[in-house]
């Protein structure tokens, strides 16, 4: 289409009388530029559905660029789900700008189609939403949320049948659909879930329920444990919807009430006190970590003792009673639809330790593994542990030591929920941790997805277990480093608006090239095709054992084995399906990882959000000082060798 023609398919189809506007006023300053940005493509359905600022045009998310998806994917499932009408949907929404309006839309188009639509009536965190999918054995769901994205953001994210986000081949397949029916649209009547039969509002308490009970199992110690302790914590909903739920899930297992951040924990679109709602940026803790400081606990100990004179009959008791203060010493906090736990534990000198997503996922990954402790060998086989490849290797070190099942997928929570199903419906395997260093955490299997309420959760239990003994998280870490092995990462990115340019790095680490640092030494594998692969066998100096390229399809371990046996060869060949991964493959994103001699692993990728390079580095060992100058060698490395940081321009 040209654009001329994108400017009037737009005019016909949107009755938003805003974002009509917005296009208006573009035509009539005959702003091209920025109507062909806006209007030249459309928004890409992938990761689990949608995600864009907020603006008029086909690349935003808008009521037209919704309906339209929803179309699509209400043609999707009902040709694909056996029995999708009758069975049903389930949409929620938070509190961001137009997620209501977006979700009555949503659920307008499906009821529309003729299905069946349970509707959240309130806010909900985006766990609801799988979670009802599982409950009442529905055919799919949405929940309209950004997650921890800027403001101006919003998204729409997509749970199939089995409570799962979707994955191949149901991405494309939806997309196809949205396609092939945006000439049209199918409903613009918000309040169609107020007056349609088919719309059932009044479950929305039944099912919050309904999730509180299906997780009653998740935390084993005494309530009367659990309600003495002298641990406190402050907690930050990040200006979301979280507060609510974290507080009846503290309540109903007895736990002491949080202290709240009081600017924080009610639903603000604005997110005013934050400048990024996402608990893993820097500073995003400090007011919560302020408030921990400026609150002060008193304890009160009581000592009776009897004092003996020297005549048998002269006994005096005295009673010793003694009030300390003491500031709290915990943050906890979720993202802002509350699918994400974020911690900060106060250190014995005052200052504060920020949890990364791989030390929260240990510590809630060995929660588990107490949990399951007096299973006998078989029973421990059916316990499965699942991170995702940019995720730390402590967990498959765990799995290792204690006997446990162990996962790793591709990057994303759509595929570690997939893989528990296949895991749970095929494998037979019936207690699951999943989680992802982006601080995602899967805690309890009543939601296939993760959920930071019960992360939450899981993860006070444990702190109260360590502070009854005396102890801290941080010396919880420090026990596991000490059984499983120490593990240390580094992981970053660089920032490159340049496909080319990305595309170019990616092809000198698999195909090496003319200008090729000659003292790095480089495989020579041939395939079918006649590609040759040139892979780095260094790296900072260390051999490489291990190469999994799940861009091109390549993954071959003991690396230095193989090519001491075809040592000479110019060219060794590779047969046609030998030495393919056995997790998916994508041409559409880059991925590679490597495994050094040095108990050193790293993932190279790109993102599809963000124009970002992104590294993740982890070496595991057990001296310290090894470990963090191996550790430092190999990010310099990845910056100077592999992506030539300075010479691309890299930042």
């Amino acid at each position: 289409m040209s654009l001329q023609e994108q400017v009037e398919k737009w005019l016909r189809l949107d009755q938003d009388d805003k974002t009509r506007a917005e296009i208006e006023s573009l035509v009539a300053a005959n702003n091209e530029k920025e109507l062909q940005r806006r209007l030249g493509s459309y928004i890409k359905f992938g990761t689990a559905g949608l995600r864009a600022a907020m603006e008029a045009g086909f690349t935003g998310m808008n009521s037209l660029t919704v309906i339209q998806a929803s179309q699509g994917l209400a043609s999707y499932i009902e040709s694909t789900v056996p029995n999708a009408k009758e069975r049903g949907v389930v949409v929620g929404h938070d509190h961001r700008h137009n997620s209501e309006s977006f979700a009555r839309l949503t659920a307008a188009v499906f009821l529309s189609h003729g299905f069946r639509v349970h509707f959240y009536n309130t806010l909900v965190h985006t766990p609801m939403v799988p979670f009802a999918i599982q409950h009442l054995r529905l055919a799919g769901g949405v929940m309209v949320t950004a997650s921890h994205n800027p403001k101006q953001d919003n998204g729409y994210k997509v749970y199939w049948e089995n409570s799962a986000q979707i994955i191949p081949p149901h991405d494309a397949g939806i997309a196809e659909r949205i396609q092939a029916l945006n000439n049209t649209t199918t409903t613009w009547d918000k309040t169609l879930v107020d007056t349609h039969p088919n719309c059932i509002q009044n479950q929305t308490e039944a099912l919050k329920d309904a999730y509180f009970s299906a997780v009653r199992n998740l935390v084993s110690t005494p309530r009367e444990i659990l309600s003495a302790t002298s641990l406190r914590y402050v907690y930050t909903a990040m200006h979301g919807v979280g507060l609510p739920f974290t507080q009846r899930m503290l309540e109903n297992f007895g736990f002491p009430a949080a202290i709240l951040v009081s600017e924080q924990v009610q639903p603000d679109p604005e997110f005013p006190t934050v400048s990024f709602p996402n608990p893993e940026e820097k500073g995003a803790l400090s007011m919560a970590q302020h408030l921990a400081d400026t609150s002060v606990i008193k304890t009160t100990t009581s000592k009776t003792a009897v004092v003996s004179s020297m005549s048998p009959n002269s006994k005096t008791t005295t009673t010793t009673t003694t009030t300390s203060q003491q500031p709290v010493g915990l943050v906890l906090a979720n993202d802002p639809d509350a699918d994400r736990f974020a911690a900060a534990e106060r250190k014995r000198d005052g200052s504060w330790h920020v949890f990364t997503g791989d030390q929260i996922g240990t510590l809630l990954g060995y929660s588990l593994v107490l949990k399951v402790a007096n299973r006998d060998a078989a029973a421990k086989k059916r316990v499965a542990l699942v991170n995702s490849a940019v995720s730390s290797k402590m967990l498959r070190s765990m799995c290792n030591v204690e006997g446990l099942r162990y996962e790793e997928t591709l990057t994303g929570f759509k595929w570690m929920a997939n893989k528990v199903v296949e895991l749970r419906d095929v494998e037979g395997c019936d207690t699951f941790f999943a989680y992802e260093e982006a601080i995602g955490f899967m805690t309890h299997e009543a939601v296939l997805d993760k959920d930071g309420v019960t992360a939450l959760a899981t993860f006070v239990e444990l702190a109260i277990l360590q502070h009854e003994k005396g102890l801290t998280m941080v010396d919880l870490l420090e026990e596991l480093y000490e059984k499983y092995g120490f593990h240390a990462s580094d992981n970053y990115y660089f920032i490159c608006h340049e496909a080319s340019t990305i595309k170019a790095i990616f092809e000198k680490i698999r195909f090496g090239g003319a200008n090729t640092d000659a003292a790095i030494p480089r495989s020579n594998f041939r395939r079918p095709d006649g590609s040759v692969l040139r892979y780095p066998l260094t790296v900072a100096g260390f051999p490489v054992t291990y190469i999994r390229d799940l861009t091109c399809g390549f993954e071959m371990r003991d690396i230095p084995a193989f090519m001491s046996k075809n040592e000479g060869a110019d060219v060794v060949d590779i047969q046609q399906g030998e030495f393919y991964p056995t997790m998916p493959v994508s041409a559409s994103s880059e991925m590679i990882t490597f495994e050094l001699a040095n108990e050193c692993v790293f993932t190279l990728r790109t993102s599809g959000t963000e124009p970002k390079i992104k590294y993740y580095i982890e070496k595991k060992g057990t001296d310290r000082s090894t470990v963090s100058e191996h550790l430092k060698a190999v990010v310099k490395a990845v910056g100077d060798e592999l992506f030539e940081a300075s010479k691309n321009n890299l930042k």
